[in-house]
């Protein structure tokens, strides 16, 4: 049996840091599911000093916004795209104070995006808390055009800019926020398979 690759993410859950003086959370449609969850794991105080960004771009029909609001958070934004939640992030660590924890819970293309906002911070990726929720949809990075595929749920997937037939692999790039998609058919053009949907 082939080792796991090392390189791909592991999202261990959203857990309360109790001694941190603000925390920051960062979250996209099922992910204020793993909010509320968390709420059952820790105190109104928790709540009293974060901050919440919520994405409601791709949210069940759930009313994920009222939820998040009676935690009764510091600060709670409520914003329509995922640009929007990455400017108004950037802005937040910009002028975060030191003892700020941040936690991230949706997609994994969603929390790849954060991250990629926490490094360009300063922030080490193994410091910021994470939990999966929703599609395992991911982005995808062609390596021969470098264009990036967004939402890709099949495997082979077309690449959006260049059209060749990229095999998904497990290797994830933090620093791109993307999964590696490499040609699948070089040496016999069109002999892919057909795409399997595989990343629901």
């Amino acid at each position: 049996m082939a080792a796991a690759m090392l390189s791909r993410p592991v999202y261990p859950g959203l857990v309360p840091d109790m001694h941190a003086k603000h925390n920051l959370i960062v979250t996209e449609g099922e992910g204020a599911e793993a909010v509320l969850d968390l709420a059952t794991k820790t105190s109104a105080e928790f709540f009293a000093r974060t901050t919440i960004l919520y994405c409601t771009a791709g949210s069940a029909a759930k009313d994920h916004e009222t939820a998040l609001a009676k935690l009764n958070p510091k600060h709670l934004w409520v914003l329509p795209s995922l640009p929007t939640v990455m400017f108004r992030l950037k802005g937040v660590l910009a002028t975060a104070d030191m003892g700020t924890r941040l936690y991230a819970a949706g997609t994994e293309p969603f929390i790849g995006s954060v991250i990629q906002e926490a490094l360009a911070a300063g922030i080490d990726f193994k410091s910021v808390v994470t939990e999966h929720r929703g599609s395992a949809k991911r982005r995808v990075q062609c390596v021969h055009c470098k264009g990036m595929t967004e939402n890709v749920t099949t495997n082979p997937v077309a690449c959006s800019h260049c059209g060749i037939n990229l095999f998904v692999r497990d290797h994830y790039s933090r620093r791109l926020g993307a999964f590696q998609g490499v040609i699948i058919d070089a040496e016999e053009p069109g002999s892919a398979p057909p795409p399997e949907e595989i990343y629901r």
